[in-house]
């Protein structure tokens, strides 16, 4: 009878809480499972929260299955991962993207876009960041400054249910999972400009939806 495999000492698992997730990615394709528990808690929380908000309200109860379906092909696509391309996470959330996609084209909610545009401004930092970041700047809070903020949090994620799919996207992996542009295009197989078009577009939008909370921001700044 062969023996049982021993658990993971506790130097081993403070080493793999410690490694990139390109590295864990690889041992967990050598067979290391404690790897990819620690790549699964690292970014549970991200993927889901992006693949919710990308399909949005209206798809909200297919969040949990795309999720999981993300995570399968992660699962199946472990032997053929190459650190030498993307990054793990553009990798693991450009599978996300695109199941989730898929899934709104079935729905018949995708949008088609004109991907020109006039206006070449630079794309301005997630309100998304700036809503969290300034309820975590402040120390201690008033009752009146929690209630702003978490009713400009739930109006943000109102705006983005707004945004056509493809505005939507692109918005979230720029600034919620921080790809460049060019990664973007690269991971979706679009042209730099028609990534830059989406985002200016979906920035535009969610500017004018957003114009009373920017509003307040800007008289405090």
């Amino acid at each position: 009878m062969s023996a049982l495999p021993r658990a993971p000492s506790a130097d081993s698992a403070t080493e793999r809480q410690a490694m990139p997730d390109d590295q864990l990615m690889l041992a967990y394709a050598q067979g290391d499972a404690a790897a990819f528990d620690v790549l699964y808690a690292r970014h549970e929380g991200g993927l889901f929260r992006f693949v919710k908000r990308l399909l949005g309200a209206r798809l909200a109860a297919q969040a949990d299955e795309v999720f999981q379906d993300t995570w399968v092909r992660i699962i199946s696509a472990r032997g053929s991962f190459s650190p030498q391309g993307a990054t793990w996470r553009t990798w693991a959330f450009t599978i996300a993207h695109n199941l989730a996609m898929d899934r709104l084209r079935v729905s018949g909610r995708e949008v088609a876009l004109d991907a020109h545009s006039d206006d070449d401004s630079d794309p301005v930092p997630t309100l998304d960041r700036g809503v969290r970041g300034a309820m975590d700047a402040a120390a201690h809070p008033s009752a009146e400054e929690l209630a702003f903020w978490r009713a400009a949090g739930r109006r943000l994620l109102a705006c983005l249910d707004e945004l056509p799919t493809d505005q939507r996207a692109a918005f979230l992996l720029h600034h919620e999972d921080g790809l460049t542009v060019e990664a973007l295009a690269a991971s979706l197989e679009i042209g730099f400009e028609t990534v830059r078009s989406r985002l200016r577009y979906g920035l535009q939008k969610l500017r004018g939806c957003m114009a009373r909370y920017l509003a307040v921001l800007e008289q405090r700044a």
